[in-house]
């Protein structure tokens, strides 16, 4: 059995112009997923082919198990859908409208929506067209919660959120990856998928580049070394080491940037008296421009 969303060799092209390519990617059941890239690199594209807003080029997707093609109202009634760009019927109150949408899903727990207006501090009350992009974003999230569905996909659900709203909305992820659900989230804020996210697939112009929990991505990017002995060291002892690499030498301190283990470096530096041993780890920001400026071209 695949996963919860299941590509195989997904493709979109717009005309001549490249959407995705071959993309395969497994999101697995009760996870976090965050999905990387900057504006244009696929990631919409391929929350639209989940949710069959459009069509591919070639492969496939499968979404809860389902074809989107041929069980669309299916994926629909069991996914939560946060689109990136939120349109809403604007005369409506923000209660009126999740009322509405609760309706057409069979009814919704009003004191669930509440619960969610109060925890992301969203007005209900006041008309759509009247709210702040934010305010509107914040209903926008509410819709996608509120009937606790099996699938959350979330296109840049925190872009505008204020700090202290964007670490509720967090708790709540973790709630729902807590009760088996599982989660989609597109992003580019970097933080924020390191903080919640269980793995991180990382799309670079329509194509996946990566996909890997955050510690192991950190870990085969490069990190950075600097090593203090007792006195000078030769540059030589370490130049040349597999994975190491911009080897300097000032005084009795050596620095370097290594990928992947550091076990040659320690063999290295037990020749001599080491005083101190500093590991300068990268943060997922480094690893994400790593990626883009093609230090790492590892494919999934």
């Amino acid at each position: 059995m695949g996963g919860v969303i299941q590509a195989d060799n997904l493709t979109k092209y717009y005309g001549k112009s490249r959407g995705i390519e071959g993309l395969d990617l497994e999101v697995r059941e009760g996870e976090i997923f965050g999905f990387l890239g900057p504006n244009g690199a696929g990631k919409t594209t391929t929350i639209r082919l989940a949710m069959d807003f459009i069509r591919p080029t070639g492969g496939s997707i499968r979404v809860l198990g389902l074809d989107p093609r041929r069980d669309v109202l299916e994926v629909h009634r069991r996914t939560g859908y946060l689109p990136g760009e939120l349109t809403m019927y604007d005369r409506l109150t923000g209660g009126e409208l999740l009322r509405y949408l609760g309706l057409l899903r069979g009814g919704v727990d009003w004191r669930y929506v509440e619960e969610l207006a109060e925890r992301l501090e969203a007005n209900l009350s006041m008309p759509i067209r009247s709210l702040s992009s934010g305010n509107k974003h914040k209903i926008g999230l509410i819709q996608a919660l509120m009937l606790r569905p099996e699938l959350l996909i979330l296109d840049e659900p925190t872009s505008r959120l204020d700090p202290l709203t964007r670490q509720e909305f967090h708790r709540l992820l973790v709630e729902v990856r807590a009760e088996g659900r599982t989660v989609f989230l597109s992003s580019h804020i970097l933080p924020e998928v390191e903080r919640v996210c269980d793995r991180v697939g990382i799309i670079r112009q329509g194509r996946l580049v990566a996909v890997e929990s955050v510690s192991a991505l950190k870990a085969r990017s490069l990190r950075r070394l600097e090593l203090h002995f007792a006195a000078p060291v030769p540059q030589d002892a370490f130049a040349g080491l597999a994975g190491v690499r911009h080897v300097t030498v000032q005084d009795s301190v050596v620095r370097c940037e290594i990928t992947g283990s550091v076990d040659a470096v320690v063999k290295a530096a037990a020749g001599y008296e080491v005083l101190d041993i500093i590991s300068h780890e990268p943060d997922l920001e480094e690893v994400f421009l790593a990626y883009y400026s093609g230090e790492n071209d590892v494919a999934a």
